[in-house]
């Protein structure tokens, strides 16, 4: 089943990923079901944020008492390879949960997605709301 993105949402993925080049963005996605309907942009709190990024904290437990109390459900994360391809890296790889998150990479010019399944990062394909 693919995931739906609307072409704002990649828009603001993009911006997202050129403002903070060239280190590493960082943040959660909410939605509903497989449909991506907002980004939270958050700090990369990483002491590495050229070649990595870790999301801060704070805006985790934020993100998820929100959906507790009746908003969006966190489905996934968002971050950017500014000097890499739009694929997991090995890092994203041994740091992943393997706990079905749905995941985007934002390289220059490309943003691809991902389900961070139990076996590794699996592709996910791309629908884009008809509404």
């Amino acid at each position: 089943m693919p995931i739906e993105v609307s072409s704002a949402l990649l828009e603001q993925l993009a911006a997202e990923a050129a403002a903070h080049h060239p280190l590493e963005c960082c943040g959660i996605l909410t939605g509903s079901a497989e449909r991506i309907e907002a980004i939270i942009p958050a700090a990369n709190v990483h002491p590495a944020p050229a070649t990595r990024f870790e999301i801060d904290p704070q805006a985790l437990i934020d993100a998820h008492r929100a959906a507790r109390a009746g908003g969006p459900q966190v489905l996934g994360y968002f971050h950017s390879h500014p000097h890499g391809p739009a694929r997991p890296s090995a890092t994203d790889q041994a740091m992943a949960a393997g706990d079905g998150a749905i995941w985007a990479v934002i390289a220059p010019g490309a943003t691809t997605w991902w389900r961070d399944a139990p076996g590794g990062f699996e592709p996910l394909s791309l629908a884009m709301p008809t509404r």
